[in-house]
């Protein structure tokens, strides 16, 4: 018997919020990693790994927002917890692997090409895994042309992502990065949903005995929100972070004490000297 599925249980609801998710964890994840490249003297290992991290948790918690909202007529659905924690872990490890490889090489070619493909791959595993850990009383096929294409979106959104990770630096057009970015993650996950079957193993009534997806999920959910509500805390605190590369150019102009004083001039002693009248007593001479 096949399931009738409802991807939108809660209408817009969830895939407004998971989109909301997926657009914070990138904006902060973009403006850590421009952190780490407009400071030579900061910690840049540190700044790489907070961006990786706060990456890995919006596209994470986007997932599982969006998966509160799916749901099959006549199954019970529940998770396994240690999937899903794995699948957290999945992501970001994945993302790290990408945010570094371009954070240390730049965006050239080769190195752009090779951290967007891992870091795709990785994102999409980590969907996948996210829903091996579904369980239900039935089988979940899917459909081998959409899952391609949500892979090769996966790949595309990461390569897009990393670029502009290490190539925007103003606050405003890394805001609007993160909304691209927003958009390409959510249509990845709901191109993965579209290829996704429900096959019961019962005739009617079938259930899991698990956890529901709410009661869960959405405690699970609590320690990556908060994460990137720090996250978030972090970036407010940094000019540097909010201002970009205008605040640090304004920042480096050195200060002239007098404006009429020649580079290597003492003060006091410029043009204005010598244009005195004619009979004028020297400073410090007494008439």
């Amino acid at each position: 018997m096949q399931g009738t599925i409802d991807g939108f249980r809660y209408g817009a609801v969830t895939p407004v919020a998971a989109y909301l998710m997926a657009c914070l964890g990138g904006a902060l994840g973009l403006r850590c990693i421009v952190r780490s490249l407009l400071d030579k003297e900061s910690w840049k290992p540190g700044w790489l790994a907070l961006g990786a991290a706060s990456i890995g948790c919006g596209i994470w918690t986007m997932h599982f927002i969006a998966m509160i909202g799916f749901d099959v007529a006549e199954a019970r659905i529940g998770y396994d917890a240690g999937l899903t924690v794995l699948s957290l872990a999945l992501a970001i490890l994945v993302v790290g692997v990408g945010v570094f490889i371009v954070g240390y090489r730049g965006a050239g070619k080769g190195a752009l090409t090779g951290a967007g493909v891992i870091t795709g791959l990785g994102v999409a595993a980590m969907h996948y895994l996210g829903m091996a850990a579904m369980h239900l009383d039935g089988s979940i096929r899917y459909d081998v042309v959409t899952v391609g294409l949500s892979v090769l979106i996966a790949v595309v959104a990461a390569t897009t992502a990393l670029w502009a990770a290490v190539t925007v630096r103003g606050f405003s057009t890394s805001l609007g990065a993160s909304l691209v970015m927003g958009i390409a993650v959510s249509g990845m996950h709901y191109t993965g949903m579209a290829a996704v079957e429900v096959h019961l193993h019962g005739t009617t009534g079938a259930s899991w005995s698990g956890d529901s997806p709410t009661s869960l999920l959405l405690p699970m959910l609590l320690g990556p929100i908060t994460f990137l509500l720090l996250a978030g805390v972090v970036v407010m605190f940094d000019p540097l972070l909010v201002l970009g590369e205008s605040e640090r150019s304004r920042s480096a102009v050195p200060r002239r004490t007098r404006p009429d004083s020649a580079p290597g001039q003492r003060p006091g002693t410029g043009p204005e000297l010598r244009a005195a009248p004619v009979g004028a007593r020297p400073p410090g001479r007494k008439a």
